[in-house]
This record gives C-alpha cells, structure tokens and sequence, in this order.
C-alpha cells in the first residue's frame, strides 16, 4: 500500500495530478484544495495517499495535510458515498467549514458538490454529526507538508468560541451554528472575544 509520495509536481488536471516520484509519474486524484496548493510544474511536492485496490484498478487519492485525509475517510465511511463524491465534497468544503457545517446539519452545504443530493447530504449530517467537532483543524504547510494550526489562526478561535459557548451551557450544534454566522458578518481580523460576543447575540436572536 502506497501511504505517501515525495517527488516533483509534473502536471495537474481537472481532478488529478501526476507526481514524477524518481522519474516513475503516479497519477494521483485530488480535491481542488490540493490541486490548488499542489504548485507549478517542477515544484517539490509531498502528498499523503490512500490507495483504493479493485480488481480492475489501482486508484491514488492524495491529500495536502492529514486533516483532508481524515475527512476523506470520514465521508467515505457514509453509506453511498464513494471516493470521487468524498473529493467532490473537499473540493467544495474545505475541511473547518466542512466541520461547521456538519456540526450545523447545514446539509445544503454538502449539496453543492458534484453527485450530491439532497437524500445523501441529509445521510452524511445524520451519521457525522457526533464526529465532525473531534477532527483536529490543520492548515497545509509548504511543499504539502501538514502542520498544526496556531493558536491566533482563525480555525482555532472558531474552535475556541464554540467550546466557549458550550462550557456556557448552549449545545455543540447550536454554538457551531452562531460561530458559522458571526463568522460570515465578520471580518478576518476578528478576536475570540469578538467572535464570542457576535455568536452569542446570533443565539438570543
């Protein structure tokens, strides 16, 4: 089983890059979130990898950061979700906002991807409910490489304020939701304290 690729960026496609790994080119599929971080052609570039055997074909999924590729897992575990709507969700998605909305059960976020209806977002909030607060937030380093998200980064105060809001007696999925929508009436400078104050006022509404 392939876990990981190290090499030079060739070429990238609609939903699929080829990575020259000592002259050896694997075509990999990807979200368009890794697609869009993979680089130039020439560029170095480190993926991690699922590798999907069937009798007919061996399939690559390649992921920037190790967050992308638990929610990869995550989806796929949904019945009727395989591994071309789980990137076609990532790619609409990005892992935090996915985790919001999940947590919401903003099953029209999830609508937006290719191949996903209305019966099969409302499966996907249902069953990863529960799960879509305890993924760790990461952000993609360079050259792919995943690394933890600061502290000031703004998934962790998102996180933060949800947790708050929580230890102040509202429900996960109500305190996600306020977080979400503050968020959206925010700007990107915007402090925990802030972001708090503006979740709380959307719950009083």
């Amino acid at each position: 089983m392939i876990a990981k690729l190290s090499g030079l960026l060739d070429s990238v496609a609609e939903d699929i890059l080829i990575l020259n790994v000592g002259g050896v080119g694997y075509g990999v599929h990807a979200s368009r979130r890794t697609l869009g971080r993979a680089g130039q052609p020439g560029d170095a570039l480190t993926l991690l990898i699922d590798t999907h055997v069937r009798e007919d074909a061996i399939t690559l999924y390649g992921f920037i950061d190790a967050v992308e590729q638990q929610w990869f897992r995550l989806l796929y575990s949904v019945q009727g979700v395989g591994p071309k709507a789980a990137l076609a969700i990532l790619s609409v998605c990005a892992p935090d906002q996915l985790g919001f909305a999940i947590a919401a059960g903003d099953a029209a976020a999830l609508r937006q991807a290719e191949g996903v209806g209305p019966k099969l977002a409302t499966r996907i909030v249902t069953e990863l409910k529960d799960k879509a607060g305890k993924l760790a937030v990461a952000v993609p380093a360079k050259q792919g490489k995943g690394a933890a998200i600061t502290k000031d980064a703004p998934g962790s105060i998102d996180n933060d304020a949800v947790s708050a809001l929580v230890n102040l007696g509202y429900g996960r999925a109500d305190a996600y939701q306020a977080v979400l929508q503050a968020g959206q009436k925010s700007n990107d400078n915007k402090s925990l304290q802030d972001l708090i104050r503006l979740a709380l006022k959307e719950l009083a509404h």
